[in-house]
């Protein structure tokens, strides 16, 4: 039992660093996790979205300092509820995703590592099982430090983790996981498994149907309807699938960029230098840049070396009336809100390109002057 302890220790601790970490280096894109699990066809707490931020914040430091805590044995007793319960909620909240299908990738570690909602699931009753332990056997773990020292450590590691989820709130990722990291090529990560060459993944959805002999309606799966279709009357299809073969999937698949019902994504993609200026929510947008965007919109207008373009999933309505407030001139793109969220997480936020790979990206909190941009990247 005392290695069983000591093992579930580890691996409970090491497991709940790790997730925190990637969540902590990357809060923003954890907090709309949040938000889709609190939205109304999910769990209906929508109340709860205006928080979901600060919880995202919340949850990743707790998890840090509760791993670092559960390796040392600072405060067995607290510390082993403490992890009781966020399993308890994580497990909840993965078997409802699965059991539901309501969201596919539960955003445990970020976009680090991708698991499917019922490996989500797994996962979380393998943790759920050693935390059991240590909530059960809680008197045995001894502590590898004085409680002046575990004080010591725990308040560091609280200190330094809330500093790191500060940093990478007003600044961006330390490490970019998403497909629109610099150095991605956004043409080439479109790619299907047609374009490829690849085999692509197959699926089949649940037909609800009535049975011509028996007259009772059941659910038979789409292959099947197709090969015995004389046998039945169609009634509805259903939202519910399964996977035949899993094959290539593209790393994007939403990115598009449009005006006035024309296309201009490959337009884009293929000009030498772009920088692309995105607002996902113009209402959300932060104003206090845009005397700095303004200048360095007139700068690479001046010097047509490059081109930019603004992005931004709101009405033209709220753009011009943004435009306005800030003596601006841009012509919006639309593109789609949550795809413009994943590719950068600052709002106002600005990406350089270079005929469709990412070559820099920038907080509204780190932007450059054009000069400098031009001196370091425009070669």
């Amino acid at each position: 039992m005392k290695i069983l302890i000591v093992i579930s220790r580890f691996i409970v601790g090491v497991l709940f660093i790790i997730s925190g970490l990637i969540k902590a280096n990357d809060a923003i894109g954890f907090s709309y996790k949040l938000e889709e699990y609190f939205s109304a066809d999910v769990l209906n707490l929508e109340f709860l979205m205006p928080f979901a931020l600060i919880m995202a914040a919340g949850i990743c430091i707790v998890e840090i300092v509760l791993g670092i805590m559960v390796i040392i044995g600072a405060r067995p007793k607290i510390t082993s509820r403490l992890l009781m319960a966020m399993i308890l909620f994580f497990t909840f909240l993965t078997f409802y995703s699965a059991y539901f299908n309501k969201v596919t990738d539960c955003g445990c570690f970020g976009d680090a590592i991708k698991l499917t909602p019922w490996g989500s699931f797994n996962k979380d009753l393998i943790l759920l099982f050693f935390i059991s332990i240590l909530y059960f056997k809680y008197k045995d773990i001894k502590s590898m430090f004085s409680v002046k020292m575990e004080n010591m450590l725990v308040a560091i590691v609280t200190f330094f983790s809330f500093a790191f989820v500060i940093h990478t709130y007003n600044h961006l990722p330390i490490k970019d996981f998403r497909p629109y990291a610099v150095g991605k090529n956004i043409s080439e990560s479109m790619k299907t498994c047609e374009d490829l060459g690849l085999p692509c993944t197959e699926e089949a959805y649940y037909y609800k149907v009535k049975d011509k002999t028996s007259g009772q309606e059941i659910e038979i799966l789409s292959t099947e309807y197709q090969e015995n279709w004389q046998n039945y009357d169609f009634i509805s299809s259903t939202e519910n699938a399964i996977t035949l073969v899993q094959g290539y999937e593209p790393a994007i698949t939403d990115f598009s960029i449009s005006l006035n019902g024309f296309d201009y994504t490959t337009s884009i993609l293929d000009e030498e230098y772009v920088f692309l200026l995105v607002c996902y929510n113009i209402n959300k947008t932060n104003d206090s840049p845009f005397d700095d965007i303004n200048q360095l919109y007139t700068s690479i207008l001046s010097d047509s070396i490059a081109s930019l373009y603004a992005l931004s999933a709101s009405s033209t309505d709220d753009l011009n009336l943004f435009n306005e407030r800030n003596n601006s001139n841009f012509e919006f793109y639309f593109t789609d809100e949550t795809t413009l969220k994943t590719m950068v997480r600052s709002n106002p936020g600005l990406i350089l390109m270079n005929k469709g790979t990412i070559v820099a990206k920038w907080h509204f909190n780190d932007l450059q002057s054009y000069e400098t941009i031009k001196n370091h990247y425009l070669k």
